[in-house]
């Protein structure tokens, strides 16, 4: 039995929505609206004293603090090692962590809705959105993480209407080269 007789098939209906650019004005909308909800998120955070300015880091304690008290019981909600985490890692240095999210979040959200690396900024949006999630957050977290996911799926037409439609045929992806990164074949 060879290699390809054991290959499947992607599904039709998988391809369509996230390869076909047809389905490029559905991603659109998907992307304007999860980059809005991380820059709105971040933007608030940005002029806030205990997010960036002179208390940086409060805020962000207080929610570790919350985080930290959700680890009791039969099934909590925040799980020991991630507990572990926050408590040694982040904590300690809550000002770095707290100036890392508002930023992470406000370029996110430029990027999803600019619609440039539109893939790698989902990724990083889907990742925040986890880490929320690990610390016992729910909010509107569970469904920008499903939308996330769908744009990490989707990311070859989700920034057709973007900048990624100019951009990524220049400076391509790690298995494609772009033209600013192809050698000049010289005519002889």
């Amino acid at each position: 039995m060879d290699i390809q007789s054991c290959t499947i098939e992607e599904s039709p209906i998988t391809h369509f929505l996230f390869s076909n650019p047809k389905m490029a004005w559905f991603w659109l909308i998907v992307r304007v609206y999860v980059g809005w909800s991380w820059l709105e998120a971040g933007w608030g955070k940005l002029g806030s004293p205990m997010w960036t300015g002179d208390q940086a880091g409060g805020a962000l304690s207080g929610f570790i603090q919350g985080a930290l008290q959700k680890t009791a019981g039969a099934h909590p909600d925040v799980q020991g090692w991630y507990a572990s985490f926050l408590q040694n890692v982040v904590l300690p240095h809550a000002s770095f962590w707290s100036h890392l999210v508002t930023y992470g979040e406000i370029l996110v959200g430029v990027a999803l809705i600019l619609g440039i690396f539109t893939g790698i900024a989902s990724f990083f949006g889907l990742f925040m959105n986890f880490s929320y999630l690990l610390a016992g957050t729910v909010s509107t977290n569970p469904i920008l993480f499903i939308l996330g996911l769908g744009l990490v799926m989707a990311w070859r037409i989700a920034g057709q209407f973007g900048l990624d439609y100019f951009v990524l045929p220049c400076v391509g992806t790690p298995w494609f080269k772009g033209s600013l990164f192809k050698k000049k074949e010289s005519t002889a």
